[in-house]
């Protein structure tokens, strides 16, 4: 059975075309080679201290480890699948496997559901939260800026992938201890290091599915 399994993995790397895999074959080698490459400010977290580096490193990574998984239902490799109840998000690679995630969704009240399609990406991408949500916000006090230029302080983190025409996005977060929760005003919030790994994968038109 575990020759099977292993099997099913190898054919589903290779099949899913160049932006997601390498020469070698491996999707995670090739994602994280490619995340890299086009990130500037991650490795520049490193510091003169190595408390300093530790403590700066630990905003990137996820609680919830990324893994592949068996996944067998019937949609076409490449699309997204956002489990609002498991707080997961399944990359379909194909021939029943996907690439699994830890993310944070959207919290009472503010939870959707629906289908739409990548329309955007962007890196280190500038937040422009709405006015509702500074209007929100400010009446308990806490006043959000009318924009805030990317960096490693923006909620929205490393990466975005904005879905449609909606205010809805998969991004990246400078609060990890969110993901597995629902603690977001709706978006899909995932690790820096878990977005960046899978924006090298996904390409404009990429279906999203967000569900109960």
């Amino acid at each position: 059975m575990k020759t099977i399994f292993t099997a099913l993995i190898a054919t589903a790397l290779l099949t899913t075309g160049a932006h997601a895999a390498g020469q070698n074959g491996s999707y995670e080698v090739a994602s994280l080679q490619s995340a890299t490459s086009k990130t500037s400010a991650l490795p520049a977290l490193s510091g003169a201290k190595p408390k300093a580096k530790a403590a700066k490193a630990n905003i990137n990574l996820s609680p919830i480890q990324r893994q592949l998984v068996a996944f067998n239902e019937n949609v076409a490799p490449g699309t997204i699948i956002v489990d609002n109840s498991d707080r997961r998000l399944y990359h379909v690679l194909g021939n029943g496997v996907a690439m699994q995630y830890g993310v944070s969704v959207g919290r009472a009240g503010f939870i959707w559901t629906g289908s739409n399609t990548v329309s955007r990406k962007a890196e280190w991408p500038t937040w422009n939260p709405p006015a509702q949500m500074r209007a929100r916000e400010a009446r308990k006090g806490h006043f959000l800026p009318v924009s805030m230029k990317g960096g490693i302080n923006n909620p929205l983190g490393a990466r975005a992938m904005y879905l449609g025409s909606t205010i809805y996005r998969i991004h990246g977060t400078n609060q990890p201890s969110s993901i597995g929760k629902a603690m977001s005003s709706g978006c899909i919030r995932m690790a820096n290091e878990d977005v960046e790994h899978l924006y090298a994968a996904v390409t404009i038109g990429t279906q999203v599915i967000v569900r109960d």
